[in-house]
């Protein structure tokens, strides 16, 4: 297990640097200033007795008698030498005590301007990291690759970095809009052809002098077409729903899964598969043709990748700030690491390979669509086989 590694960030180092680097100044002039004073104004001295001219030294009186007494008495030099030598040692004292007391004051305040000013100065990379943030924690990868840094200032490195930033996201956005449009340009132009392909087995179909071996081959070219309109349909919509949603509208997931667990009955029955609905009061906003779309692929293939006498359960719920809708079915089991796999697109788990079982984008348009309205799903292997789909959606 590897430990964590704790390290100062480069404003509080920038800081450190700041502060120790005063510190060591402040410390040079208080040792230069000390130096200086002591070899000049703190140097040794010697009292000299002024000689009294003749006739003087009897004379009394407090001037004269200080006169005489200092001249004549070497006592008393040399306890004004004692006291000067106390006084200088007092002022080095007093110097170093108050210089250091000045020094630490000094070096605090400027701890904490050098703190204030590297984080001026590193705001444009705080700016840059918060939005390199935003896009990498977007639900889809290509999901806020709009947004700029759009950093205003001088012309230095931080610019130089945030202007090639920008540079490269608008080359990735340009890239993921080049990519929807061709999937959704393609998959329109394919759809004439198509549609052209099964008015015409359809025609051949139904004429009178058509033979049994016509009208069989003519069912299976009719499936064969059927899939691939199916196909189409699902990229155009993969593509349209990877779109961010910008028209909402108030939507209850209760009554989107009814309705889908209603149209579904057919189906269920043909498959020989229940399906059972448990709802309760789940709002959000959002748009009500994708939302449906995303409890239909959940049912259906619920019901398509199933067994005879399964079943497949829809629930809806609201949990605090957010609105759930959990669909779970039996089925063939699923192997934990296939799980994530069955979300992208034309992927389906070892189970799920026939040719009539879909086109590999229920799940994929599932997620689409969940992130294009702010929310988030997830799929777990149910116990006993099949899965538990859980699409959360904020309230």
């Amino acid at each position: 297990m590897r430990l964590p590694s704790y390290r100062l960030t480069i404003r509080a180092r920038l800081t450190l640097v700041y502060g120790t680097l005063f510190l060591l100044a402040g410390l040079a002039l208080l040792t230069v200033t000390y130096f200086l004073l002591d070899q000049t104004v703190l140097q040794n001295f010697t009292f000299r007795a002024p000689a009294l001219p003749p006739g003087e030294a009897g004379e009394t009186g407090i001037r004269g008698a200080t006169r005489v007494l200092i001249r004549g008495d070497p006592a008393l030099l040399d306890e004004l030498d004692k006291q000067a030598a106390a006084l200088r040692q007092a002022t080095r004292m007093q110097l170093l005590q108050l210089g250091a007391i000045a020094l630490v004051l000094v070096s605090a305040i400027s701890a904490g301007l050098g703190w204030l000013l590297a984080g001026r100065l590193l705001s444009p990379l705080h700016r840059i990291t918060e939005t390199a943030r935003r896009i990498s924690t977007a639900p889809a990868a290509d999901r806020g690759l709009h947004e700029r840094i759009a950093l205003r200032g001088p012309n230095d490195e931080l610019q130089e970095l945030a202007d090639t930033f920008d540079a490269m996201l608008a080359r990735l956005d340009q890239a993921f809009d080049g990519q929807r449009r061709f999937v959704a340009n393609a998959s329109h132009e394919l759809r004439t052809p198509l549609t052209l392909n099964r008015s015409l087995v359809e025609l051949a179909m139904h004429r009178r002098t058509a033979s049994e071996d016509v009208k069989r081959l003519g069912e299976t070219l009719l499936d064969i077409n059927g899939r691939h309109e199916r196909l189409i349909e699902g990229l155009l919509l993969l593509a349209r729903s990877e779109n961010e949603v910008v028209e909402r509208r108030p939507v209850d997931l209760a009554d989107v899964v009814d309705h889908v667990g209603l149209q579904s009955a057919g189906a269920a029955a043909d498959a020989d598969v229940s399906v059972a609905v448990e709802t309760a009061p789940a709002e959000t906003s959002g748009d009500p043709v994708l939302l449906e779309r995303v409890a239909q692929n959940l049912i259906g293939n619920g019901i398509r990748h199933n067994a005879a006498g399964g079943w497949v359960r829809a629930a809806t719920a609201t949990r605090g700030d957010r609105v759930e809708l959990e669909v779970s079915n039996s089925g063939p089991a699923v192997a934990a690491y296939e799980v994530e796999g069955l979300f992208e697109p034309f992927r389906r788990g070892s189970e799920r390979t026939r040719s009539d079982q879909g086109v590999g984008l229920g799940l994929s348009i599932v997620r689409a669509i969940t992130r294009a309205h702010g929310g988030t799903v997830s799929a777990r292997p149910r116990e006993g086989g099949g899965l538990v789909v859980t699409v959360s959606l904020p309230h």
